[in-house]
């Protein structure tokens, strides 16, 4: 054996020991890292297990999985969530998260189901779903925007506002963000007095512009004059469905009158006496052309439209129904008939 063997100090002795010792760590470091992944597997399966629906009248349970089924699979997915089929797109993605290998594959589709679900209404499915990717994949600033916004619908506005931190450590602009997530906030406070909300929406106004549109929308239900004391003749545009449908009890004529674009709104709509034809609106010009030459039947009508993703709506939105984004809606106006005043007295 002694002739085998190299004796303790001949250098192939050292050699020989370092050769074995690099082995031993390979060998448990490969055994280490299969036992991590098979745990990690184990764990996301159990995750999972708690989002399994049996509402799906797609059966999954016994279908076979093959590699090339994968495509053809999250097209179906996507489409169903498109149409707004919501359940049956959960049940495929989670039926293709839990039979393939690549992590980072899994991780996108694990991204896709959230979505799914944020869409869907299933805000605490969402927020489990992003903060187990956020647990491997902290770097993420694409879901850390998505968790964002499940809290801030979930009205959780401080842990929303938690999200600024690590998207600044990412490099991320988030003052918009922060202050719309500081204006929701304050909106919502029940313990605060008018007058403290009236303040802090005009210093909010002056830190982030962008917010002109919700900030008129709110200070006109908390205090008129102060609304009408921000409202910018040139920024109409923005907020022309909201001054539309103001009341006649909350308008300032002295502002009004004092301006050719607020007047022609005001003498289409049918509350100035005084002929203004010069808004720079063509809806509301020709409105009032029409009403100036006797036709008082005319009306505007409203669509909202989605600057980031085109998506066009029926209704005004502070994020983006579609694509989430924030201060992305464009109002768009055209004219139609007025809708016939139902005599209340009558009935």
């Amino acid at each position: 054996m002694e002739t085998i063997l190299p004796a303790y100090n001949d250098p192939l002795f050292s050699i020989l020991l370092i050769i074995v010792i690099a082995l031993i760590i390979s060998v448990v470091t490969y055994a280490w890292g299969l036992y991590k992944q098979q745990k990690e597997e184990g764990h996301l399966l159990k995750f999972l297990e708690k989002f399994d629906s049996a509402e799906c009248s797609l059966d999954t349970e016994d279908m076979p999985f093959e590699s090339h089924m994968f495509k053809p699979l999250t097209l179906l997915a996507k489409a169903f969530e498109n149409s707004g089929e919501y359940h049956k797109a959960i049940n495929i993605y989670l039926y293709i998260i839990k039979n393939i290998s690549d992590e980072l594959t899994k991780m996108e589709l694990m991204e896709r189901l959230g979505n799914t679900y944020l869409h869907a209404g299933f805000l605490e499915r969402a927020r489990s779903i992003y903060t187990e990717i956020l647990r491997k994949r902290p770097r993420n600033a694409k879901v850390l925007y998505e968790l964002g916004v499940v809290y801030e619908m979930m009205h959780k506005y401080e842990k929303a506002q938690e999200i600024i931190e690590p998207l600044n450590t990412l490099n991320e602009d988030t003052h918009t963000l922060s202050k719309f997530l500081e204006l929701s906030a304050l909106t919502s406070n029940k313990v605060l007095s008018t007058d403290e909300k009236v303040a802090q929406l005009k210093k909010i106004l002056e830190e982030e512009p962008k917010l002109y549109r919700q900030i008129v929308d709110t200070l006109l239900k908390l205090d008129t004059t102060t609304a009408w004391q921000i409202i910018d003749p040139k920024r109409v545009k923005e907020v022309i469905d909201i001054l539309w449908f103001l009341p006649n009890s909350q308008l300032d004529l002295d502002i009004i009158t004092s301006n050719k674009t607020l007047s022609t709104l005001y003498y289409a709509k049918g509350y100035l006496q005084k002929p203004t034809l010069e808004s720079g609106i063509f809806a509301v010009d020709m409105l009032a052309t029409a009403r100036e030459n006797g036709f008082e039947e005319g009306d505007l009508l409203f669509s909202y439209l989605c600057k980031k993703c085109k998506q066009s709506f029926p209704v005004s939105f502070k994020r983006c129904p579609n694509c989430m984004a924030i201060n992305s809606v464009e109002v768009e106006e055209k004219i139609a008939k007025a809708s016939p005043k139902t005599d209340y007295s009558l009935l």
